[in-house]
């Protein structure tokens, strides 16, 4: 049985109570949520996983994406990324890459982490393609599902599959018309192969297939955003709708059949359109765990990316997204290098949080309420202990060591908490 017909049977299993126990929650509330799709946990019968719950009544989690592209192939990087990633506290990766030897790459970074790790295997198909025949659009059905089998069989335990693209969306997509074109990867991939083929996508086509290879290997499907907006003038268009209303039944459908599920959101939409997204997707997809590529709230900071995805991440957490793509601050300009990396974790680590100390204000806000008098009794150490990241914070009040080691150089002799400590007792 999967974890779904598990729980749908009443049984708690050994992954439900290491989220319960992560989450500090009831371990009938993880099994209830499991079982009605609110709550998936990938786990891999190839490799041991740190287990991580994602969904409804869950702290928002983060993910990392990481591979080789076209011009950069250095599968050893990509270690080395993946281990930063986790180090600095992502709690799922994706591998992305586009470059070199695919399944290689993906066993070497997978057998260096112990996260969740994701992937796109169009990506592959495509791409071996290209290689093989000249153009992506001569790859076989065939070939699509065999990558998405070999990816599987290598402990990849959760998958962006571009399920939601279909005839009827791309007549959307060519009426509405967009600003900033088609963004993703994987959406250009497919709909270049079914206008030059005539044919329908596949993964819709042969959605029963699908279901039972991700089955088989015990895959969270992630339901891909391949009609997501690429600028903020395109975001809640008619494509990206009809889209989330196909993979909304599909994710309904892969349910039903014992698989678990993630509906896959939009990258780039204006700060007042996120709260529509977010209760749109949460509502149409019966509340399943909500997958939020960013989201980039302005298009013009590139460079500082990552800061506009912490604006965008952290509303977007707050009105009940579970689960979010950080950015880099690469994004747009480059690959991302190590400390991009581990740049991009931290920001969305803290708009994650950020945000549930609006969803869950009764659990994600102590950790804030600690701080607050750590700071008020000027406790170096626990203010440290608290931060999202210690060893920097240190680093920067080190760099300007103060003479008095109560305060810092900001406010030196003046510092306003030793003067009302001194004078007052305001503890509570």
């Amino acid at each position: 049985m999967t974890i779904v017909e598990d729980a749908q049977k009443g049984i708690i299993t050994e992954e439900m109570k290491i989220v319960a126990k992560d989450e500090g929650l009831d371990p009938e509330f993880i099994r209830r949520g499991v079982a009605a799709g609110r709550i998936v946990i990938p786990t891999s019968p190839y490799r041991q996983v740190k287990i991580c719950g994602i969904g409804e009544g869950l702290r928002t989690k983060v993910n990392a994406s990481i591979g080789v592209s076209s011009d950069i192939v250095d599968a050893d990087m990509e270690v080395k990324k993946a281990q930063a990633a986790e180090a600095a506290g992502a709690d799922t990766l994706m591998e992305l890459g586009t470059g070199g030897d695919f399944l290689a790459i993906r066993k070497k970074v997978i057998d260096s982490i112990s996260l969740s790790v994701g992937s796109v295997p169009l990506y592959q198909a495509f791409i071996e393609a290209a290689r093989k025949y000249g153009s992506i659009v001569h790859m076989t059905e065939e070939e699509l599902f065999k990558a998405t089998e070999d990816q599987a069989k290598l402990g990849t335990n959760f998958m962006a599959i571009h399920t939601g693209i279909n005839n009827i969306t791309m007549d959307r997509l060519k009426a509405h018309g967009r600003y900033g074109g088609l963004c993703s990867r994987g959406g250009a991939f497919m709909t270049s192969w079914m206008l030059h083929n005539e044919k329908e996508n596949p993964l819709y086509a042969n959605f029963d297939y699908l279901i039972e290879i991700l089955k088989e290997h015990e895959v969270v499907l992630s339901t891909g955003n391949g009609m997501r907006a690429g600028a903020v003038h395109d975001a809640t268009d008619r494509a990206q709708i009809q889209e989330l209303i196909i993979n909304a039944e599909l994710a309904d459908k892969a349910h039903k059949q014992g698989l678990q599920v993630i509906v896959e959101g939009p990258g780039h939409v204006p700060l007042d359109q996120i709260g529509t997204n977010v209760k749109l997707m949460k509502e149409m997809s019966g509340h399943k765990p909500f997958y939020m590529l960013g989201p980039l709230v302005t298009d013009i900071a590139p460079g500082y990316d990552h800061i506009v995805t912490a604006i965008g991440a952290s509303v977007s957490a707050s009105y009940g997204c579970d689960f979010l793509c950080y950015v880099t601050p690469a994004e747009h300009l480059a690959l991302p290098n190590l400390e991009d990396v581990i740049t991009g974790v931290k920001t969305s680590r803290i708009a994650a949080h950020v945000g549930d100390m609006v969803k869950y204000p009764d659990r994600a806000r102590e950790q804030d309420l600690a701080m607050g008098r750590a700071r008020r009794e000027l406790d170096w150490q626990k203010m440290y202990s608290l931060a999202i990241d210690p060893e920097h914070a240190k680093e920067v009040r080190n760099s300007r060591a103060p003479e008095d080691t109560d305060a810092c150089t900001m406010c030196g002799n003046f510092c306003a908490l030793k003067i009302v400590n001194q004078n007052y007792n305001l503890a509570k």
